[in-house]
């Protein structure tokens, strides 16, 4: 890597770098419906570990594509939370995983006491 400015690097110096792990799924053409129900509890119990930071479909509905998006100690840990996705383990969907480190972003979250909604943006 080329030598960074000074100010670049102080400006690197106060970023995140939150290290996650991309994983990028690819539907093979079969129904995704029958398995659906597992593959959603499956996601459910990554997020009540806290290794789910965000999940869904990617693309167009019928290709069966999705990302999931995991906290994870490492890139094996990510491969072993990917290949226990119903879907991977039937075969009707493949993966790549790609690490990720957020630097820049900004979200807002909304809690509404009086009648006990959220708004996440």
């Amino acid at each position: 890597m080329a030598e960074i400015s000074q100010e670049a690097a102080a400006l690197l110096g106060k970023m995140l770098k939150l290290r996650l792990y991309l994983v990028f799924s690819r539907g093979k053409g079969q129904p995704l419906e029958p398995l659906l129900a597992e593959h959603l509890q499956y996601m459910i119990s990554l997020e009540r570990q806290g290794k789910l930071f965000a999940s869904g479909p990617r693309g167009a509905p019928e290709t069966g594509n999705g990302m999931t998006i995991l906290r994870a100690a490492d890139e094996d840990e990510a491969r072993r939370l990917a290949e226990g996705d119903p879907f991977v383990r039937a075969g009707i969907r493949d993966y790549t995983i790609e690490p990720w480190t957020v630097m820049e972003g900004a979200f807002a979250l909304s809690v509404h006491f009086s009648d006990g909604s959220a708004k996440f943006s």
